[in-house]
C-alpha cells in the first residue's frame, strides 16, 4: 500500500473556473497562465484542459516549460515566453515552434535582432507602467516600436505591462498604471494586455485585447480579502492524507520536535502522514484548520517532515485511516495560507514531487491519465 499523502486535481473544477474567464474577458482573448508547472497542478495535463476549454495562447516562464507543451502533443495553441528568452540559442525553436517571445529589455530586443528566428513570429513588447520589475520605460519602448515594426522577422506586435496592486482595488496604483498603459499605447494599432485575474475580475477598463488569467483558473482567489467561494470558482487542486495513528495525552504531555506544544486538558492526537516535506508548509502555526472526515481540527504542535499532528480531542468519532484535507475541498487554500503568513500562490506551486497525483476525470478528458507520479 502506498503512501496516502495525495494531490487530486479535478478537471472539472479547472473548466469551469476557466468559464468565469472567458465570461469576464468579453471580446478579449484568453492568454491562460501555466507557468510553474501550471502553478502545482501539472504543466502537461492543465494545458491539454485549457487548449481543450478554448485558450487563445498559453503563457509560461520559459523555452524549457514551452518545449513540455509541444512534447506533450500541444501543437496548436500559441505558446507565449513571459520573460522572453534566455539566450540568442533559443530563437531558432520561436518559429518552429510556434513559441511568441516576450521582448522587456534593450538587451533582448539586440539579441532578438542579431539573431532573428527563421521566419516571422509574433511579438510582444513589454512595458513597464509603475511595478518596477521587468519592463522598458516610455524612451526604450518607444525605441523597441521603431527597431520591431515592420522587421522582417516580426509577424505582429503586441504590448503587454503588469499590474503590481491589482490584487487590492481600492489601491491607486493600479489606476496610475493603466493611465500610464494607455497614453503610452492608445492610437498604436497594436493588440495590448494588461489585465491578470485580479483586474480582469474587478478592474474592466483593464481587459483589452487579451487577459492574462493564472490563478483564478485553479481556483485561488486573486482578490485580497475575497475568498474563492465568493467569486465563483472553485479549487481545482485538493491535498490529502490519512490519519496513521492516535494517541491519548496526559495534561502536561508535549508532541513534537522541540516539546513545542503540551496538552492543557486529557488530549487525543492524530498523526497524519503529510509533511514539510511534501509542501506542507513547516511554519504553520497551531490551530491552522485541517479536516478530517469533513470535521476541522486543529494543528498541534510542529510541522515534521512527514508528519503533523492534529488535536482531534473535539472528534470523538475519528479513526485511524480516517482522510484528512490540508487545503482544497471544503477548506480553502487561502485560509491555511494566511493561517500560515504567506500566499495561495506558493502553497499550490510548493507541493513536491513525491506526493502522487490523481486526476478527476470528465468525460472530455478520458486520455487524461488517472495517476501520474509528479504534481
Amino acid at each position: 500500500m502506498s503512501r496516502p499523502a495525495q494531490v487530486r486535481i479535478d478537471f472539472e473544477a479547472l473548466r469551469h473556473n476557466f468559464r468565469i474567464a472567458r465570461d469576464r474577458a468579453g471580446d478579449s482573448r484568453v492568454l491562460a497562465v501555466v507557468k510553474a508547472n501550471a502553478y502545482g497542478h501539472g504543466l502537461e495535463a492543465v494545458a491539454g484542459v485549457l487548449a481543450s476549454a478554448g485558450a487563445d495562447a498559453l503563457g509560461v516562464a520559459s523555452i524549457e516549460e514551452a518545449a513540455r507543451l509541444r512534447e506533450a502533443g500541444i501543437r496548436d495553441v500559441p505558446v507565449v515566453l513571459l520573460e522572453g528568452c534566455f539566450s540568442p540559442e533559443e530563437h531558432a525553436l520561436l518559429a518552429r515552434h510556434r513559441f511568441e517571445p516576450v521582448i522587456h529589455s534593450l538587451a533582448q530586443l539586440e539579441a532578438f535582432l542579431a539573431s532573428p528566428p527563421e521566419a516571422p513570429v509574433p511579438v510582444w513588447i513589454k512595458l513597464d507602467t509603475g511595478m518596477h520589475r521587468l519592463g522598458l520605460d516610455p524612451e526604450a519602448f518607444r525605441h523597441a516600436l521603431d527597431r520591431l515594426q515592420g522587421h522582417p522577422a516580426v509577424a505582429r506586435l503586441r504590448v503587454l505591462s503588469h499590474l503590481c496592486c491589482a490584487d487590492e482595488p481600492e489601491r491607486p496604483e493600479t489606476a496610475r498604471q493603466l493611465a500610464r498603459f494607455e497614453a503610452l499605447t492608445e492610437g498604436l494599432g497594436l493588440e495590448r494586455s494588461l489585465a491578470n485575474s485580479a483586474a480582469l475580475l474587478c478592474c474592466p477598463e483593464a481587459r483589452h485585447d487579451w487577459v492574462r488569467p493564472g490563478i483564478l483558473l485553479y481556483g485561488g482567489s486573486p482578490l485580497v480579502g475575497a475568498s474563492a467561494a465568493s467569486l465563483g470558482l472553485r479549487p481545482v487542486m485538493t491535498l490529502e492524507s490519512r490519519l496513521i495513528a492516535i494517541r491519548d495525552l496526559a495534561p502536561g504531555e508535549p508532541v513534537g520536535y522541540g516539546a513545542a506544544w503540551r496538552a492543557e486538558r486529557p488530549s487525543r492526537i492524530g498523526v497524519a502522514a503529510i509533511g514539510y516535506g511534501d509542501g506542507y508548509p513547516r511554519h504553520a502555526p497551531e490551530a491552522t484548520p485541517v479536516l478530517v472526515e469533513g470535521v476541522r481540527v486543529p494543528l498541534v504542535g510542529r510541522v515534521s517532515m512527514d508528519m503533523i499532528t492534529l488535536d482531534l480531542t473535539r472528534h470523538p468519532g475519528a479513526r485511524t485511516g480516517d482522510r484528512v484535507v490540508l487545503w482544497g475541498e471544503g477548506l480553502p487554500v487561502e485560509e491555511v495560507a494566511q493561517q500560515a503568513g504567506t500566499i495561495n500562490y506558493e502553497l499550490l506551486c510548493g507541493v513536491a514531487s513525491r506526493v502522487a497525483v490523481r486526476h478527476e476525470c470528465g468525460e472530455a478528458d478520458g486520455d487524461v491519465p488517472a495517476v501520474v507520479s509528479t504534481p
